[in-house]
C-alpha cells in the first residue's frame, strides 16, 4: 500500500448503466471517491455488485455512461474469480509489493505462511483467493478495490484485515457480507436494489437507517395513492355536473392514478423454508474419543468427546486447517475417523451444505435444477423456488448467468428441499447477500432441528450458535457455553492480563489426572444438576430477554430524553419510573445470564 498519497479524485462515474438478458442490473449510476473515501456496496445477490467493480476498475466498459480515472491512478483489485500467475506463492506476491519482506508477512497473517513454496497452480480456490488478497494488500495503490475480502479467512485474520483496510489511507471500494468489517471501514454505502442505486452516507448501520426509512416513506406514499384513487374512481362514477363531458387530460390522470401499483418490496419477507422437517429422536450422534489425521501427518485432532442432542446450536471456530470441515465430514459420514466412534441417532436425516456446494449443471435451468432435470416441475417447486426468491423470470434463468451469490443461495435451497432434520453448515455466509443472511439468521433460531455451523462470520455466529467448539490445530476441542461472544469476550480479557489464551483447553482431560505429592488441588463448584443442553436453552431465552429489555431501555431513554424539553413532568416521572425499573431487570438478566454461562462451563467439563 502506498504512504504519504496527495489527495485526489481516484474515480469519477457518471450515470453508468450494465443490463442482463431480461433485466437491468443497475441505470445511471453516479459517484466520485476520492483520497481517503471508504465506500461500501450491498444489494441482493444479483444485482451487479461485482459487475459495477469491473466497471469501476476498467476491466469491463459500461454500455452507457462513462468512467473516468484520475491521472496516474494506481488501482489494486481483489476479484471474485482471481487469476495468479505460475510460479510460487511467495514469489506471485513479492512480484506486485513494495517491500519483499511485507509478502511474508502479509502471507502469514492470512494464515498461509505454509503455503510460500507451493505451486500457484495447485492452489484450492480459497487458498488462491486469499493470495491474491495478500497481492491487493501489499501492491502499491491509490485505490483498492475488494470483492468478498473476507471469504475463506479465518476470525484472526478478519481482524486483522480490518485494522489493515482501517489504516490504509488510499480510496477503498469493497463489496462484503461482513457486517463487522462493513460497519468499522465504511464511510459510504452504496446500494444497488432492482436496476437503482442509492448512496447512504455512514457505515452498514446507516444504511440500514436509510433504508428502512425509504421503505417507509414508499408505504406512506402507497396509502395517499389509494386515498386519491379512491376519490378519483368516484369522481369518474358521477355524472358529469354542468359539463357534457369531462375533462379529457383529468380523466387520464384518474385511470393512470388508479391503474398504478405500487412497486412490490425486493423481497416479500421471511421464506417458509419449513418444509416438513421430519421428527429427529433425542439422540442425533454421540462421539467417542474420536480422532483424524491424514496418513504420513500429524492428527488434525485428537480424543474428542461430544453428545450432540435434538436442539443442538453448535459453532466450530477456529483457524483454516484445524480439522472443522473435517470434523462435519465425520458426522455426515463422509469420512472414517483414524481412532474412536461415531453413533448417529436412527431417526436422523443431515442437509450438508459445504463450501463446494451442489454441484449444478451450467445449461441447466434453475426451475430443472430443483428435480434433477429428471421430470418437469410442478407447482410445488416453483412455489418453493419462489420462497427463496426465484420469481417466475428467474426460474428459466440458464445457471450459468447466476452470479456467485445467486447459485450459493440456489444450493442452499436445494439442501434444505432434502427436509433433513440435521443441518451441518460449512461456511454458510460465502457469496450470500446481506437479506440472505438476515433471512437465514431468522430461519435458523426458530428451526426445530438441530444445528452445526462451521463459519468465521462473527455476526451470523452471534445470531444462530449457543456454544462453540475452539479448534486450533494443538489441544483438545472441548465445547465452550455462551457462543463465540462470551468466547471471545473470555479470551480477549486474557490477553489483557498477559496470558496467552488456550480456548480448546479441555478441563475434562485433565481433572482425572494424579496429583503428585504435595500438590494443592482448587475447590470445586458443585456439580451442576442442569444438563448441559437444558443450560444451553435457558442461556438461548435469557438471551432473547435481554435483547428485548435492551430495545426496550433504548426506546425510553430516547422518550425520556424528549419528556425533559417538554416541560410534561407528569409523565416524565412516569416514563423515568419505568426506565429505572427496566434498567434494573436489564442488569438481573445480565447478572443470570453470567450465572448460567458459568453453570454450563461447568457442566460441559
Amino acid at each position: 500500500m502506498r504512504r504519504n498519497l496527495r489527495p485526489m479524485i481516484c474515480v469519477d462515474v457518471d450515470r453508468v448503466t450494465m443490463t442482463r438478458p431480461g433485466r437491468p442490473l443497475f441505470t445511471d449510476v453516479s459517484l466520485t471517491l476520492s483520497t481517503g473515501d471508504r465506500l461500501g456496496i450491498v444489494g441482493l445477490n444479483g444485482t451487479g455488485k461485482s459487475t459495477l467493480l469491473s466497471v469501476l476498475t476498467g476491466e469491463v466498459e459500461p454500455e452507457s455512461g462513462a468512467v473516468r480515472r484520475g491521472r496516474g491512478v494506481q488501482i489494486a483489485t481483489l476479484s471474485q474469480r482471481p487469476e495468479l500467475p505460475s510460479g510460487t506463492v511467495l514469489a506471485a506476491v513479492e512480484a506486485v509489493a513494495e517491500r519483499d519482506w511485507e509478502a511474508a508477512a502479509v502471507l502469514d497473517h492470512l494464515g498461509i505462511a505454509s503455503l510460500i513454496d507451493a505451486d500457484t497452480g495447485r492452489l484450492s480456490g480459497g487458498q488462491a483467493k486469499r493470495v491474491a488478497l495478500a497481492r491487493a494488500l501489499v501492491a502499491p495503490s491509490d485505490l483498492l478495490v475488494l470483492d468478498e475480502p473476507t471469504n475463506h479467512l479465518d476470525i484472526d485474520a478478519i481482524a486483522w484485515l480490518e485494522d489493515r483496510l482501517d489504516s490504509y489511507r488510499g480510496g477503498l471500494i469493497l463489496v462484503t457480507h461482513d457486517r463487522h468489517v462493513l460497519d468499522r471501514v465504511t464511510t459510504r454505502v452504496l446500494e444497488l436494489d432492482r436496476g437503482r442505486s442509492y448512496l447512504h452516507d455512514g457505515g452498514y448501520s446507516s444504511y440500514l437507517e436509510g433504508r428502512a426509512l425509504r421503505e417507509e416513506q414508499a408505504v406512506s406514499q402507497e396509502s395517499t395513492r389509494k386515498n386519491l384513487a379512491r376519490k378519483e374512481l368516484a369522481w369518474l362514477r358521477r355524472g358529469a355536473p354542468a359539463r357534457t363531458s369531462k375533462p379529457k387530460a383529468r380523466i387520464e390522470a384518474a385511470t393512470t392514478l388508479v391503474e398504478t401499483r405500487a412497486e412490490p418490496a425486493a423481497r416479500s419477507g421471511i421464506p417458509d423454508l419449513y418444509l416438513g422437517t421430519p421428527r429427529l429422536g433425542d439422540k442425533v450422534a454421540e462421539i467417542t474419543d474420536v480422532s483424524f489425521g491424514y496418513e504420513g501427518a500429524a492428527p488434525l485432532f485428537s480424543n474428542i468427546e461430544l453428545m450432540l442432542d435434538n436442539r443442538e446450536r453448535l459453532g466450530l471456530i477456529g483457524p483454516n486447517g484445524a480439522g472443522k470441515s473435517t470434523l462435519l465430514d465425520l458426522i455426515a459420514g463422509r469420512r472414517s475417523p483414524t481412532s474412536g466412534t461415531i453413533d448417529t441417532g436412527s431417526t436422523v436425516r443431515i442437509g450438508y451444505y459445504d463450501q463446494i456446494g451442489v454441484e449444478l449443471d451450467p445449461r441447466q435451468r434453475v426451475r430443472e435444477a430443483i428435480t434433477g432435470g429428471r421430470r418437469e416441475p410442478d407447482w410445488q417447486d416453483s412455489a418453493l423456488l419462489e420462497s427463496f426468491w426465484f420469481d417466475g423470470d428467474a426460474q428459466w434463468a440458464p445457471i450459468e448467468l447466476l452470479s456467485g451469490g445467486e447459485r450459493r443461495r440456489l444450493q442452499l435451497l436445494l439442501v434444505l428441499a432434502q427436509k433433513p432434520n440435521v443441518l451441518l453448515l460449512d461456511e454458510p455466509t460465502n457469496d450470500l447477500d446481506l437479506d440472505t443472511l438476515r433471512v437465514l439468521e431468522e430461519f435458523l433460531d426458530d428451526w426445530p432441528g438441530a444445528l452445526i455451523v462451521v463459519s468465521h462470520d462473527r455476526a451470523f455466529l452471534e445470531r444462530t450458535v449457543a456454544d462453540v467448539i475452539i479448534m486450533d490445530g494443538h489441544s483438545t476441542p472441548s465445547r465452550r457455553p455462551g457462543g463465540y461472544a462470551a468466547w471471545e469476550e473470555k479470551r480477549r480479557s486474557s490477553m489483557v492480563r498477559g496470558r496467552i489464551a488456550d480456548p480448546g483447553k479441555s478441563a475434562s482431560k485433565t481433572s482425572n489426572r494424579p496429583k503428585s505429592a504435595g500438590a494443592t488441588t482448587a475447590p470445586t463448584s458443585e456439580k451442576p444438576t442442569r444438563s448441559p443442553s437444558t443450560l444451553r436453552f435457558l442461556i438461548k431465552d435469557l438471551e432473547k430477554e435481554i435483547k428485548r429489555l435492551t430495545k426496550t431501555k433504548d426506546r425510553l431513554e430516547t422518550k425520556v430524553a424528549e419528556l425533559a424539553t417538554s416541560g410534561n413532568h407528569v409523565d416524565l416521572t412516569t416514563s423515568g419510573a419505568e426506565l429505572t425499573s427496566v434498567i434494573a431487570a436489564l442488569e438481573a438478566a445480565e447478572e443470570q445470564w453470567l450465572q448460567l454461562t458459568e453453570e454450563a462451563e461447568r457442566a460441559s467439563n
